[in-house]
């Protein structure tokens, strides 16, 4: 009997499965942001179709895709409803940590239940202490079991997940939790009150006595010191948003002009679409757009490289993080402009609350205030002035200590 190797999924493949669905997405865009309903069905819409296992090889059940193809479909996810890639930001980074661990069962089991839906979500950071200093939230040991106390904030995502991934001080270390959302003693609160990004369902998420296993510990927390892939995999979900936005801008502005009949009197042209000042506020829209995502599908290739060796080449590591802050600066510089300049297509009409057209700045400033651009541009001038190291933050679980075994860093999954 012959055996047929699984081949990864093509661009033209993935775009025929996800297309329609990203369109179904988009056409209820404006309708969601002024309800400020959370997007659950569409979660649904894409755990059928699988888009959470676009990593995951073809022979446990998902798309084999590379990290390019991973960001492109990313981008065009966030050109539809920008709220839902930054909603699976560490599903994705979880996925990776996967991928990364010694192949065996446990791995083959917790890809399979990626591959049959299921989705992690984030509980990290804490309201006045952060993500990378100490936490509050605490993993005590009670008799055979451990017991998870704590609150924490921007829980992105964690409202679609199966299970939420927690930072956690276990008698004065970091470590990773994998707590199932539908826990006893689980709270989760859609309590975001930020001007963008207002779906992502990063709310505030409480945890009373949760009972852990010890097969649900992981190893060094986020924000344990050295040298990681996922700061920089973490940072380019966010600019992947970013480029999704500024395409998203640029095709409701040209959408906008081209069936516009009234002008201006004072304009050179009849119809706005004939107007070239017009036609250059659109050209310029549109560059923003293209640079964004060729900056964001330039880094993908970088992070290909760094994971190709399994995150352990510190000197890919370095290059991924360098180009993803580089990336940052940049993006970020394309994308808030253009976000204002496309209210030059137009009068006051552009600014009808009917339109929504004002979401696309507020969701970009909002996803670019992460990880403070300031902060990036000295860390970049200061690497490459005097060699400084670049900053990086663990991500929960990513890899175990060098002394014990490369399958401790994993966590089961039942789906």
């Amino acid at each position: 009997m012959t055996t047929v190797e699984a081949t990864p999924t093509t661009d033209a493949e993935l775009d025929a499965i996800f297309g329609p669905i990203f369109d179904r997405i988009a056409a209820g865009a404006v309708e969601r942001e002024t309800d400020r309903r959370l997007p659950f069905e569409e979660v649904d819409w894409l755990r059928a179709a699988k888009f959470g296992a676009l990593r995951v090889p073809v022979e446990f059940g998902g798309y084999g895709v590379t990290v390019r193809q991973l960001f492109r479909q990313l981008t065009a996810l966030a050109a539809a409803e920008s709220n839902l890639p930054q909603a699976l930001r560490v599903h994705f980074s979880f996925v990776e940590d996967q991928l990364l661990a010694e192949p065996g069962p446990e791995r083959e089991r917790r890809l399979r239940a990626v591959s049959e839906g299921t989705l992690v979500g984030n509980a990290i950071t804490e309201s006045g202490v952060g993500a990378v200093d100490h936490y509050r939230t605490r993993l005590t040991r009670d008799g055979e079991r451990w017991l998870l106390n704590g609150t924490k904030y921007y829980s992105t995502g964690s409202l679609f997940a199966d299970y939420i991934l927690v930072a956690a001080d276990r008698d004065g270390e970091r470590v990773g939790v994998l707590v199932d959302a539908n826990a006893e003693g689980v709270r989760q609160h859609d309590d975001w009150d930020g001007f963008g990004q207002r779906l992502t369902a990063s709310g505030t998420t409480e945890f009373t006595d949760v009972v852990v296993g010890d097969d649900r510990v992981l190893g060094p927390g986020y924000g344990a010191p050295g040298p990681t892939y996922a700061t920089a995999y973490l940072q380019l979900v966010q600019l992947s948003v970013l480029a999704g936005i500024a395409r998203r801008a640029e095709q409701d502005a040209v959408e906008w002009v081209a069936v516009r009949t009234r002008g201006y009197t004072h304009s050179v042209a009849d119809l706005p679409r004939r107007d070239p000042l017009v036609q250059q506020v659109i050209g310029r829209l549109s560059a923003a757009a293209f640079a964004a995502e060729a900056s964001v599908l330039a880094v993908a290739d970088v992070l290909n490289d760094v994971l190709a060796a399994r995150g352990q080449d510190e000197t890919l590591v370095v290059a991924g993080e360098l180009a993803a802050a580089r990336a940052q600066l940049a993006v970020i510089d394309l994308v808030l402009p253009a976000t204002t300049l496309l209210f030059e297509v137009g009068g006051a009409s552009t600014v009808s609350q009917r339109l929504r057209l004002d979401r696309h700045w507020r969701n970009a400033r909002t996803v670019a205030v992460h990880n403070p651009a300031i902060q990036k541009a000295r860390a970049i001038g200061d690497h490459l002035l005097n060699g400084e190291p670049l900053p990086f933050a663990w991500s929960a679980g990513e890899r175990a200590p060098a002394a014990a075994s490369a399958s401790s860093n994993g966590m089961e999954i039942h789906a």
